[in-house]
């Protein structure tokens, strides 16, 4: 029979201690909080030096293509005190930044649609398909991303020489799809395996063939991975300057890079930096608006296979 001034149980184990205080819920998130709001400062910070370090030479290069020679010298860092838009006509007529023009949007055109069909196809079978051979091509192509270019340049001489393809725009074109294939094959077969199959199956239940399956239902659905692929192509063989440099002599048949170096050396004789700097600036505009029009999908494409 329980007394009244026996305590209970729970009394006697608490009874003599001081109640727990309770620890405050606020206290370490507020603790992460801070440690969080420094990170963003010093993050923002280098974000902001960062863009400031790749924007400012952009847009001196842009002021100064529209001064004269003298305010070049006088006044590199002020603003120009009227438009000379003779620096860019002379750069593009006298110059013949025009031909060198015309010739790398030939080359990187044909280049790029034949690396983006060939590539996609590629990457397609490797991933959707199993065979005997799979995984060595795959990795095949992946020694393709290591092998440097510099050794192969004396035997793709001769081998072009050979083929009669040595000073021609199909050769260059030709070889820029064979330097880009294994880093679009890479690429997209990693963004094809993200890719769901069951529409794939409902295609071929519906009695489509394996060809009007990937052009008409998995290549769109690719659509952001060829889009960021195609991006980096276009950077790459836009400013390619080494291939075109040993295969392509032909001074008629000269790309931008090519043509720029020659400008550099030309002007540099002439004292025409104006003309020089107006040079620069047109083959930089290309690859900066692409990369303005497309960065929502470049980076779409390249978080894509993590989203899925």
């Amino acid at each position: 029979m329980k007394t009244t001034d026996t305590p209970p149980a729970d009394a006697t184990v608490t009874g003599n201690r001081p109640p727990a205080v309770a620890k405050s819920p606020h206290v370490r998130p507020a603790k992460q909080r801070r440690e969080g709001s420094v990170l963003n400062v010093f993050s923002h910070g280098m974000l902001v030096l960062w863009a400031f370090m790749v924007v400012m030479p952009l847009l001196w290069a842009v002021m100064t293509s529209f001064k004269t020679d003298a305010n070049i010298f006088g006044s590199p860092w002020k603003l120009p005190d009227s438009l000379h838009f003779e620096n860019w006509a002379r750069a593009w007529s006298e110059a013949h930044m025009s031909e060198y023009f015309l010739n790398t949007v030939v080359v990187v055109g044909f280049s790029l649609a034949g690396t983006l069909v060939l590539g996609s196809m590629a990457a397609y079978v490797l991933a959707r398909f199993t065979f005997p051979g799979n995984r060595f091509l795959y990795f095949l192509f992946i020694g393709g991303m290591s092998f440097p270019i510099m050794l192969a340049l004396v035997p793709l001489f001769f081998v072009m020489q050979n083929m009669s393809l040595l000073n021609t725009i199909p050769g260059l074109v030709l070889v820029y799809i064979a330097y880009s294939l294994p880093f679009t094959v890479f690429f997209l077969t990693s963004f094809f395996r993200t890719l769901p199959t069951s529409v794939a199956e409902a295609a071929f239940v519906d009695g489509a063939s394996h060809t009007r399956t990937f052009f008409q239902v998995m290549l769109p659905m690719a659509k952001p991975g060829l889009i960021s692929v195609g991006i980096f192509n276009f950077l790459g063989q836009w400013n390619q300057y080494m291939l075109p440099t040993v295969l392509n002599t032909d001074p008629d048949r000269r790309v931008l890079a090519q043509g720029l170096v020659e400008l550099a050396v030309s002007q540099g004789y002439k004292g025409d930096w104006s003309g020089l700097f107006a040079g620069l600036v047109m083959a930089m505009l290309p690859v900066l608006a692409a990369y303005i029009i497309f960065q929502r999908q470049v980076v779409a494409g390249l978080t894509a296979g993590a989203l899925k």
